[in-house]
């Protein structure tokens, strides 16, 4: 949820660092749906809407989430509250007035104790979903206090269990009822977010060991269900008071660094899960003297994450109309800002904002490339009169349907008062004690139209390509080692910092001075029999002296560099691969010792994964078969030259 508390009302409560979150997903604005891919889909009236059939698990290739037969599976998604917590940080936990809009969910989804599961279901059928979010606190998984019966009157079978068994319960019924289930990290404690609320990062209020220790419990708990289909990481990470979350700085502070190795812990566990990863939703002092504001996605430009599986990566991020790039949504006093909102931009301008924090990530052959799930969006619905707020979603959502976005809604579920008006207006569906229901698509809710244009919209449908991967290797602060293989085994190459590609991927380019590389699966040639190679001198130079004067770190013949290693920033070995046939072992030298040498067309090409240095990268139809370095003229051992040899 946004980090000031969504509505306008809540935002005299902001704190003074406070945070909200923003984020979305999506192709670049106007990009067309390749027709050659799937099938463009029209859903069916919101009467006739029913969950389509899809087999789990769920991965990704390109910008599309897939399911198990590689048919796209779009994101049609809700948020269902409560077990992440409603208590706001103060006095009695189970007093409405210390809950957010008045609600106590009791640490389990809300709704519960007002309607049956069944009809809760059939419910959100109705409004066109096909996911749930489904948010939960640290604090749940180590909860045994049993919830108390008033929480779950509606659903008497849930006596006596505590708030995870509960979630249990209610993940089950999801799947079984054709939902694919995303679990949400959104809070440590049960204290609702955001803000200073001891939330802000993975490792506020615990270590970074017990949170990943968490998420290894809950994908373990749910492996058997493939309807269970992704662990979204954590919930706008932002500012405490004294400190900020950085994109790889390699402290403990270091978001990028954590999801990676929390997300490759997740793959161990259970390879078939998509790993879903927001980026930074603040940093900094919201005050003029003083940088800040909502990075979200764009890091993720020069610095993106590789799993030991490719194909389960997804980023998402948060957008609301009362935030925007550099304003936390406050509305006054502490934590309030000049800077513009989302609401404040032109139609054109909030498309390139989108864009620039979010969708660029959907853009093909890049290192980046990946689905972007805008998990967070919404509006305060019946009542409202907040005029720039309802036009902010009529472009959003126009938005979100032109680029064919996955997406979330919050929240889905809402407390009615016994007169039936809705205690948090922004919920989908609320309901009054009784269980009368209060929905999205009853009469007076003037979100109804974007609603409905947004699930109904033109989708790609139907089976989509394989696509090649590109995935970058940081060794800025220590090894990035993301084979399978290699990590089953002893260090390849001892004391030195080391980067492996994923299985199923070879080197294809290297940066001078930086310690980063790039691998790709374009054209792999088929793994052969045999050990990998560690080579740490010239024996295997064959082929006449390709780089006279420098050292040279060369494969032997049919095989093919998979990884390197570099003390300080001067190559030591490099790591190569068997091939099952005979590769040609004719090549050029790659030369980048005085600039850039890439590529002008093929993978991330237009991307890039080394920052502020020369570049090298062979072909995607080549591969790497040595490395030319030298000591001489200042040159320090860092990559000069590669040897690239075609793979056919």
């Amino acid at each position: 949820m946004n980090g000031l508390g969504y509505g306008r009302g809540l935002r005299a409560l902001a704190l003074a660092v406070c945070l909200p979150a923003l984020a979305l997903t999506t192709a670049p604005p106007g990009a067309a749906v390749p027709a050659d891919t799937a099938a463009v889909h029209r859903s069916a009236p919101a009467a006739a809407r029913t969950t389509p059939s899809w087999t789990g698990p769920l991965s990704t290739r390109g910008r599309y989430v897939v399911d198990a037969n590689g048919e796209r599976f779009k994101l049609k998604a809700a948020n269902w509250a409560g077990a992440q917590g409603t208590w706001q940080g103060s006095g009695d936990t189970d007093d409405p007035a210390n809950n957010q809009a008045g609600q106590v969910s009791h640490n389990i989804p809300l709704g519960l104790d007002r309607v049956p599961m069944a009809q809760l279901l059939a419910d959100f059928h109705g409004l066109g979903l096909n996911s749930i979010r489904l948010p939960f606190a640290d604090a749940m998984i180590h909860d045994t206090t049993p919830v108390p019966d008033s929480a779950v009157t509606a659903n008497p079978q849930l006596r006596g269990r505590t708030p995870l068994q509960v979630y249990d319960a209610v993940v089950e019924a999801l799947s079984a009822d054709g939902f694919a289930v995303i679990l949400n990290n959104h809070t440590t404690g049960y204290r609702f977010c955001c803000g200073l609320d001891g939330n802000e990062r993975w490792n506020s209020g615990q270590s970074t060991q017990q949170w990943e220790d968490d998420w290894v419990f809950m994908v373990d708990r749910y492996r058997a269900n493939k309807r269970v289909v992704g662990a979204d990481l954590r919930n706008e990470v932002r500012r405490d008071t004294w400190d900020d979350p950085n994109w790889g700085l390699g402290d403990a502070h270091d978001e990028y660094a954590a999801f990676e190795e929390a997300g490759n812990r997740i793959l161990g566990a259970d390879p078939d899960m998509l790993v879903i990863m927001e980026g930074i939703n603040w940093y900094g002092i919201p005050a003029a003297v003083f940088s800040h504001g909502r990075p979200m996605l764009t890091p993720v430009r020069t610095l993106s994450h590789t799993l030991i599986d490719s194909g389960k990566l997804v980023y998402s991020a948060h957008f609301y109309a009362y935030t925007g790039p550099a304003n936390t949504g406050a509305g006054s006093g502490p934590g309030a800002t000049s800077d513009p909102r989302y609401e404040d931009f032109t139609p054109e301008q909030l498309a390139q904002v989108v864009d620039d924090e979010a969708l660029f990530v959907t853009r093909a052959g890049q290192h980046f490339t990946a689905p972007v799930w805008i998990s967070e969006f919404g509006a305060g619905g019946r009542g409202s009169t907040d005029a720039k707020e309802q036009s902010w979603l009529h472009t959003f959502t126009d938005l979100l349907a032109k680029n064919d976005t996955d997406f979330a809604i919050w929240p889905l579920v809402g407390w009615a008062d016994a007169n039936g008006r809705p205690l948090d207006t922004w919920a989908l569906l609320s309901y009054d004690p009784t269980g009368k229901r209060l929905g999205l698509n009853d009469p007076g809710d003037w979100r109804a139209t974007d609603w409905n244009k947004l699930v109904d919209a033109p989708s790609l449908t139907g089976p989509v390509a394989p696509v090649n991967h590109w995935n970058m290797l940081d060794l800025d602060h220590g090894d990035q080692n993301v084979s399978r293989r290699m990590l089953a085994l002893p260090d390849w190459s001892g004391g030195n910092r080391k980067g492996d590609c994923p299985d199923g991927q070879r080197l294809t380019g290297l940066g001078r001075g930086d310690s980063r590389g790039l691998c790709t699966d374009a054209g792999e040639p088929a793994a052969g029999a045999g050990d990998w190679v560690t080579v740490t001198d010239e024996r295997y130079v064959t082929g006449g002296d390709w780089a006279s004067g420098y050292n040279k770190l060369q494969c032997p013949d049919n095989t093919f560099a998979v990884g390197y290693a570099v003390h300080s920033d001067a190559m030591s070995a490099l790591l190569c691969a068997p091939a099952a046939t005979r590769l040609p072992t004719a090549g050029r030298d790659v030369w980048f010792d005085h600039g850039d040498n890439r590529p002008a067309a093929g993978g991330s090409a237009a991307s890039d994964w080394a920052p502020g240095h020369y570049k090298g990268q062979c072909g995607d139809d080549e591969y790497v078969a040595g490395v030319a370095y030298t000591w001489r003229w200042l040159h320090y051992g860092v990559p000069d030259a590669l040897l690239c040899r075609p793979l056919a």
